[in-house]
């Protein structure tokens, strides 16, 4: 099984590195949104208001990028991957590449949004702590909801109503720890966030390992 996730996690890889205009395509949303943002906030940016837009950025660029997860993948591929692989191989394989993608893009995006919005965070690794497990808490449910999408046949609409009500628990935890980080408070005080998150990575990846086989033969 391992063998299995190595190969395909490595096809989408490779899919992506020839393909650079997908990905260059989700860094030029992040980034011309970082730079409307500069220009229209200019000056009048309270600390709040610069995280709020700081993880509206992330939710949806993650949201544009998981979204074409599985568009590449015709009925025919499926049906190919149905005698070769695990269905809980090729659902941790695209998770994992999903969260490198998205580590990606919220690396880019946090990066330029300081240079450009200014660096008001008082605890950087705190920060950088809570976009990680805000990415993984993001790519994770978004991967197995762009698998329910592909199975009714690629729907956006669908794909949109179904992430609202599972990335919004998290996106909520990770602004209440980057207001710790921000305010430079102690970091005791995001321990419940923290806990909270991976709480929610670890229960939706046993899911999604669970549930994706039964989508996957249906």
């Amino acid at each position: 099984m391992l063998g299995e996730i190595k190969h395909l996690f490595l096809k989408d890889l490779v899919l992506e590195l020839k393909l650079k205009h997908t990905l260059g395509s989700i860094v030029l949303f992040a980034g011309s949104t970082i730079f409307i943002c500069y220009l229209s906030f200019l000056n009048i940016v309270d600390q709040f208001t610069w995280n709020a837009l700081f993880w509206i950025i992330i939710l949806f660029a993650s949201t544009s990028s998981m979204s074409r997860s599985f568009q590449q993948e015709g009925e025919n591929r499926f049906l190919y991957y149905y005698f070769l692989v695990k269905p809980q191989s090729i659902i941790i394989a695209k998770s994992l590449y999903n969260i490198l993608v998205t580590l990606f893009i919220a690396t880019f995006s946090l990066g330029l949004y300081l240079v450009i919005m200014g660096d008001p965070v008082g605890n950087l690794y705190l920060f950088t702590l809570t976009v990680f497990l805000g990415v993984v808490g993001l790519a994770i449910p978004l991967t197995m909801i762009a698998a329910i999408a592909a199975k009714a046949g690629n729907n956006p609409v669908m794909m949109s109503i179904l992430s609202f009500p599972v990335v919004i628990p998290v996106i909520l935890q990770c602004i209440k720890m980057s207001k710790v980080a921000i305010d430079d408070l102690d970091p005791s005080l995001s321990i419940d966030e923290i806990l909270v998150l991976i709480s929610l990575d670890v229960i939706v990846f046993v899911l999604s390992v669970i549930l994706f086989p039964y989508l996957w033969k249906s």
